[in-house]
């Protein structure tokens, strides 16, 4: 099953597809507003055969809900409505700040890009790995 992971930011997404049981990051979308961000999600989707979406939650480090939270909530509904498919939330603290210490430096505009389609990725992953976890104590999906 294809699963597109989503870094959920206000200027950008960062993107990362699974193969399987592995995330991959398939670089990011600059945000332009919601309706183009939508068209152009629901086109990534279908040429890579999503069946299932997973959205970073970003909560603060205590578990609070701020307003980014809501954003993020809400994006993630109007998502899965516009592509008819399941959406699963995912509590991203920390995902940002790995994504920075995995990615090499690189010059700062396409650095920036590459730490949100890592921090996309370690969303995916994490997702990934709690299915599967659930899945070994026969919990199932």
């Amino acid at each position: 099953m294809r699963v597109l992971g989503i870094d959920f930011g206000a200027r950008r997404l960062g993107l990362a597809v699974s193969e399987g049981d592995v995330a991959l990051p398939v670089g990011h979308l600059e945000r332009r507003d919601l309706a183009r961000d939508l068209d152009a999600l629901a086109e990534l989707a279908r040429e890579r055969g999503v069946e299932q979406l997973v959205v970073g939650l970003p909560v603060h480090l205590d578990g609070r809900r701020g307003p980014e939270a809501e954003a993020a909530e809400r994006f993630a509904g109007r998502l899965g409505a516009r592509l008819g498919l399941p959406v699963h939330l995912v509590d991203e603290r920390w995902t940002s700040a790995e994504a920075r210490r995995v990615v090499a430096p690189r010059e700062r505009r396409r650095r920036r890009g590459a730490v949100d389609a890592a921090a996309a990725t370690l969303i995916l992953r994490t997702w990934l790995e709690s299915r599967g976890a659930a899945e070994s104590a026969g919990g199932g999906a």
